[in-house]
């Protein structure tokens, strides 16, 4: 039976309209996915390129005169790698701590013979909407120590209220009042319920807070700019952003005599090229991190968003 089904299904007439219909829709989605990918391509083929070729517009689809120049400039700061390995513990740290607060208040809000909840909700969802401002946000972090430590990055946004209803919509969907009926006949327990069940079966919301909350630690650089003062504490963002500033003010700078502004503009070339390379930089965790992640995306945020 079954090798006749497949027989059957591969003499399916498919009538003209239809490969017209699917060589349209083909031709647009590779016109799409050209104007969203080519920008991220020109500038990775840009970072490997000689600076002049990228000012002189000769850089279309493939590198010209390949470098390394711009990547080894960047290297040549020292904060460089230590700043990378700041970022990657506040990332680490910063989304074991989201996780650890998110998940646990989603699936408490989440059920319904929970007490109280509408009113925890509502105080929770005000905070989206209103907020006590950087001023008094600062006094707070100073008043508990934190500040010039990590953890003035990490504590002060541990949940995201808009994170939190996406996994608290994901778990009154997906993990219903009966599984856990059935599991207290056992003798289960809510949070041995939540452990042992709830959390091994919420492996696509986990994965989307966990893309989610990695971006945006790892991108973050305004919370370190102002709680952090020693530069050796500073996360990648904040370092590039200072080398970035630092280059800018090279850049105004003039030159007298004709060996000068020749060094200075091949200092400005180089200076272009650097940028190029530091975008790259920043973004590779993000782009290795996506792939793993990506196959739960959808059904994550589909459930978690729109169904309740």
């Amino acid at each position: 039976m079954a090798n006749e089904a497949v027989a059957k299904k591969k003499n399916i007439h498919r009538s003209r309209e239809d490969v017209i219909f699917d060589t349209v829709i083909f031709i647009i989605l590779t016109i799409i996915l050209v104007i969203v990918a080519y920008p991220l391509w020109w500038v990775i083929i840009s970072s490997f390129s000689n600076p002049k070729a990228v000012n002189a517009g000769q850089v279309v689809w493939l590198p010209v005169g390949f470098t390394f120049n711009g990547y080894s400039e960047v290297f040549e700061d020292s904060q460089i790698v230590r700043s990378f390995i700041n970022s990657v513990i506040i990332t680490v740290m910063g989304v074991l701590v989201n996780l650890g607060v998110t998940l646990p208040t989603a699936y408490a809000l989440s059920r319904d013979k929970f007490s109280g909840k509408k009113l925890i909700t509502w105080f929770y969802v005000i905070t989206m909407f209103f907020g006590g401002g950087l001023i008094p946000t600062y006094l707070v972090v100073q008043s508990c120590g934190l500040i010039n430590t990590w953890w003035s990055l990490i504590l002060p946004g541990s949940i995201s209220v808009y994170n939190m209803t996406v996994a608290r919509t994901f778990f009154k969907t997906n993990i219903p009042e009966e599984l856990y009926e059935a599991a207290s006949i056992d003798g289960c327990t809510q949070g041995r319920f939540f452990f042992q069940i709830a959390l091994p079966l919420s492996g696509a919301i986990t994965a989307i807070l966990v893309l989610y909350y990695g971006i945006g630690h790892w991108n973050s650089y305004f919370s370190a700019l102002i709680y952090i003062t020693d530069r050796n504490k500073w996360p990648l963002q904040l370092v590039l952003r200072s080398i970035l500033i630092t280059n800018e003010t090279a850049l105004q700078q003039t030159a007298t005599t004709p060996e000068a502004r020749a060094a200075m503009n091949e200092k400005k070339e180089l200076i272009e090229l650097m940028k190029y390379s530091l975008i790259i930089i920043s973004s590779l965790p993000t782009l290795i991190l996506y792939p793993f992640i990506q196959k739960h995306f959808v059904k994550g945020v589909m459930v978690g968003s729109v169904k309740g």
